[in-house]
């Protein structure tokens, strides 16, 4: 794999592949992050096939203290007809969902649920995401806020 840029955020392990961004927490990083503030620029954030894979890897962080309402919000250049978002949980999904017409989507995930599924080593929510075209997504649109 071909990696566009690997660096560290607060601790974090950042890697940005074609259609891939990975992020390792080795704490519980408060409040909301854009991707911007992860060290992502709009130019690694250009999906060529319309697809992307978000991965967060929470794996030894200790205790997950999730916000309110766990939340991803990717903000895109392109008024989009329709996209697909599907968000696993150490292989459980935990949303599936179609967004009709717009530049950005907001995934809201449920903290119970999260915790529900919390392994004591792995723990790796990963999103896919299909777009209908090409797209631009926007570093500073797009951020996370799971913990409090």
């Amino acid at each position: 794999t071909f990696i566009i840029k690997k660096v560290k955020y607060m601790g974090q392990l950042i890697e940005v592949n074609q259609g891939e961004i990975a992020v390792k927490f080795t704490s519980p990083t408060k409040g909301k992050i854009t991707f911007e503030e992860l060290g992502i620029s709009d130019d690694q954030l250009v999906l060529d096939g319309g697809f992307l894979r978000l991965l967060f890897d929470m794996e030894g962080i200790g205790e997950h203290d999730y916000f309110a309402v766990p939340t991803i919000e990717v903000a895109y250049n392109e008024n989009c007809s329709e996209t697909h978002w599907q968000c696993d949980f150490n292989g459980e999904t935990i949303l599936d969902k179609y967004d009709n017409h717009g530049n950005s989507t907001v995934m809201l995930m449920n903290r119970t649920k999260l915790s529900s599924l919390e392994h004591h080593h792995v723990n790796k929510l990963i999103v896919h995401a299909e777009f209908p075209e090409k797209v631009h997504l926007s570093a500073a649109g797009s951020y996370i806020n799971f913990f409090k």
